[in-house]
């Protein structure tokens, strides 16, 4: 605030002039301006049409070709692209930053559609480590199974595996949601600051270790918990959310979420170094 009486004791606040400020004669500047409707998009995205459908084999491409091809497809409108023999491929569909139905016959290497923000992706095969990695939004179906890190550091969208995940499932997750029709391993939930995770079958040990915020379910068998993770209470708002949730991911429709375990911060590593020694060594 600007102009306001001082008192005779002056704060440092209002010694350094925070308190003094003239303001008249200044001005506001605008950096966004909603009637600019560009400026709610990305560089370089395209305007595609989800009826007008291609297919692309990829065969005797590098990812560079494949990915430069996918580019290519949306440049002229294409907006569902069928992706045949993938053929474990690392780094495919990577860095689309565009409304798009993806659609791979095969299975993917590492990194498959890594630092998206938008598509809609179906794998019908596996994947290997790191599948969706940073992910922002859209939605990515796999059929099978997947590798370790899977969905690491995703911010948002969806992110579901039919079947089974590895290790460090949800490392460092940020938002978004992680839906696992089978079982997880070790370490899930890993570090996590936001979002949600599901998980119908078993987990491994060390669940949510280290984990700063966010919720994990688990349907199924719990190996350990991890440092500064807790079972919670499983509400009825939880319950109302899962049954949606699964319903729309197209997974695990009848399962009985009221059976799952509620995973949380436990939230002692928050302020750890202010923490006493005895203190530091419970909470790790």
């Amino acid at each position: 605030m600007a102009n306001l009486k001082t008192s005779e004791k002056k704060s440092k606040a209002q010694s350094m002039g925070l308190h003094t400020e003239v303001l008249t004669g200044k001005t506001q500047q605008k950096f966004f301006n909603p009637d600019e409707a560009e400026n709610f998009y990305y560089f370089g995205t395209y305007d595609v049409d989800f009826n007008k459908r291609t297919e692309i084999d990829v065969k005797n491409m590098d990812c560079r070709e494949a990915n430069k091809k996918i580019d290519e497809l949306m440049k002229d409108g294409y907006g569902t692209i069928v992706i045949k023999n993938p053929q474990g491929k690392h780094s495919l569909g990577v860095g689309i930053l565009n409304k798009l139905n993806l659609i791979f016959e095969g299975s993917l290497g590492y990194f498959g559609c890594g630092s998206m923000d938008g598509p809609i992706v179906r794998i019908n095969g596996r994947v290997g480590w790191s599948c969706a990695e940073n992910m922002m939004a859209g939605k990515v179906v796999i059929e099978k199974n997947a590798g370790s890190c899977f969905g690491a550091a995703i911010r948002g969208g969806d992110l579901i595996c039919k079947g089974s995940v590895g290790a460090r499932t949800g490392i460092d997750q940020k938002g978004g949601t992680i839906i696992i029709g089978g079982d997880a391993g070790a370490f899930t939930g890993f570090m996590m600051q936001r979002g949600r995770i599901i998980i119908l079958g078993d987990v491994g040990i060390n669940l949510g270790d280290s984990m700063y915020d966010g919720t994990i379910f688990v349907g199924g068998k719990i190996g350990s918990f991890g440092s500064d993770a807790v079972e919670a209470e499983l509400t009825d708002s939880d319950q109302d959310w899962l049954k949606r949730k699964l319903k729309v991911a197209e997974i695990g429709e009848n399962f009985d979420v009221s059976k799952m375990t509620k995973v949380v911060a436990g939230k002692k590593l928050w302020n750890y170094d202010a923490l006493e020694p005895t203190e530091k060594k419970g909470a790790i």
